[in-house]
């Protein structure tokens, strides 16, 4: 059978990401979430939301916030293409997204995004609020299509 898009709900997003994903839990929260069936089963999910980076935060931009998929051939780069082409039907005119370095990307091309450069890194743990870092806190690579 052939992969399809199906509507997802935010939360039934964040469950399968919260299931699947290998670094990260779900965002808190999002804008909207495409899944990527093999009906019956859902292969894979993509959550989009505001970006993280207040700097980038103009309106016109939106980011990937979370992507999680079982490992099924093309599924993430289905899933990237799909996230921009409701992004751009929505109007925003950026998505931008973030890999880790030891990610190749391939799917982030195959979808149309390009490589920005290395962005963020470090952990949220502040003095005043101290956190227990779960996620990566290495440098991260930004890429976005436009």
């Amino acid at each position: 059978m052939a992969l399809v898009l199906v509507p997802l709900t935010l939360r039934e997003a964040r469950a399968y990401v919260d299931r699947m994903h290998r670094h990260h839990r779900a965002p808190q929260g999002g804008l909207f979430a495409i899944g990527l069936a093999e009906p019956p089963a859902l292969v894979g999910v993509v959550i989009v939301g505001r970006p993280v980076a207040r700097v980038l935060d103009d309106d016109w931009t939106c980011e990937v916030t979370r992507l999680a998929t079982d490992g099924s051939r093309n599924a993430c780069s289905m899933l990237y293409r799909a996230a921009w082409r409701a992004a751009r039907a929505m109007g925003y005119r950026r998505l931008v997204t973030y890999t880790l370095p030891e990610e190749g990307g391939s799917s982030l091309r195959a979808a149309g995004f390009r490589l920005i450069g290395e962005a963020g890194g470090g952990t949220w743990s502040r003095d005043g609020r101290p956190r227990v870092d779960m996620h990566p806190t290495q440098e991260k690579l930004r890429w976005e299509v436009a």
